[in-house]
């Protein structure tokens, strides 16, 4: 067979052609997923173990729940206090790592309202309660967005459930089983045996200053593991013990 340069120039040629094309197309794909669009509204999120806080950019702060509107590019300015986490949300493919000590970000846009909510999970595992490390993106209406029914507190039982099971569920039950902290079941009213030997009454102020100083009395048989939350406001705090009285 006698050499034929045409053909070998073909076979060179053209998949070389084809794999330029390619990588361009790709490389276009990969800059849209990775560059936010210029009006994208900027959310900052905090992982911890083991919740997820969201800061709007007016301030509003929620625990365990993202509320953005639909048709709108959002971008999530993210980092953690803790430990490496992974910020991932199935049903928009995203997914990024929220490290300790430095910022990371994604962007997204929701496509139309959803009431029942997108499902967010952290996908770097991040200690003993990193299963129950949840949150839920609801997609909203503008008018809904006007609205903002979330980032008003009311202080009752039904709002205290609402912030618990985001901020507290991976640490506490509430059926009477052992997790990394004591139990919610039948605690308000009881006296808790602390490190130490000495006893404490659970009664409003104890739960305040478990939540805002927590290592200021440990109670017996668990560790100094729950870390502050400054964060929470006063009427947040109101509802959580009021649901905490119903746990009986």
């Amino acid at each position: 067979m006698t050499h034929n340069t045409l053909i070998e120039a073909a076979w060179t040629i053209i998949p070389t052609i084809i794999v330029i094309g390619i990588f361009v197309w790709a490389f276009r794909v990969y800059m849209v997923l990775q560059v936010a669009p210029a009006d994208a509204i900027e959310y900052k999120v905090v992982g911890k173990q083991w919740a997820w806080e969201f800061t709007e950019p007016d301030g509003c702060q929620t625990y365990g729940e993202l509320h953005v509107e639909a048709n709108k590019p959002v971008t999530l300015l993210m980092r953690s206090e803790d430990v490496i986490h992974s910020f991932f949300v199935p049903d928009f493919r995203v997914k990024q790592d929220v490290i300790p000590g430095r910022y990371t970000s994604l962007w997204f846009q929701a496509p139309k309202p959803n009431a029942a909510g997108h499902q967010i999970y952290c996908t770097e595992y991040c200690g003993t309660s990193h299963s129950a490390m949840l949150a839920r993106v609801f997609v909203h209406t503008p008018e809904e967005m006007k609205e903002r029914a979330w980032c008003k507190v009311t202080a009752d039982a039904v709002t205290g459930e609402k912030i618990f099971k985001a901020v507290c569920s991976a640490c506490h039950s509430i059926d009477g089983s052992r997790l990394v902290g004591p139990s919610m079941k039948g605690l308000f009213g009881r006296d808790e045996k602390l490190v130490g030997g000495a006893t404490v009454k659970v009664d409003e102020n104890y739960i305040v200053e478990s939540i805002r100083v927590p290592t200021a009395k440990v109670v017996d048989t668990y560790p100094p593991a729950m870390p502050p939350f400054p964060q929470l406001k006063d009427a947040e705090i109101d509802a959580i013990i009021m649901y905490i009285k119903t746990l009986k």
